[in-house]
């Protein structure tokens, strides 16, 4: 399967028209129209914190976004329990040198699960753990 693992910065940079990233998001979401996008509920709960204060226009906007993300049937969201959450921890406890956020390290135990390589993203961390980034 050919899937791609969709991260925060991508979807930011995505709905965001005045973000530096945008047009080169705006551009990969066409280019990669045909390929299967794996994200988890850890990043969706991430966009929506990171929109909380701009307004209600701005929350509204954001919130039928990841209502279209979790409906769109090229779209895997992952859940997770407390194994997920205790392996991921146990990544973040392995990289104390890193700033990995633990949304970071589940979402790198997903794309290690999944075999996943290449991520629309423009985080180097995950450039550190061997993973394409595409953003």
């Amino acid at each position: 399967m050919n899937q791609l693992f969709v991260d925060t910065n991508y979807l930011v940079a995505l709905i965001s028209l005045n973000d530096q990233l945008h047009a080169q998001a705006a551009e990969l979401e066409s280019e990669y129209a045909d390929r299967t996008l794996v994200t988890t509920e850890n990043i969706l709960i991430e966009l929506l914190n990171f929109y909380c204060e701009q307004g209600d226009h701005t929350r509204r906007r954001v919130s039928d976004f990841v209502r279209h993300i979790l409906l769109d049937i090229r779209v895997s969201v992952v859940t997770h329990g407390t194994t997920t959450f205790l392996d991921a921890l146990d990544l973040y406890e392995s990289r104390l040198d890193k700033g990995y956020s633990l949304t970071d390290c589940i979402s790198m135990n997903v794309c290690r699960e999944l075999g996943i390589k290449e991520v629309l993203t423009s985080d180097r961390h995950f450039e550190q753990e061997g993973f394409s980034v595409l953003l």
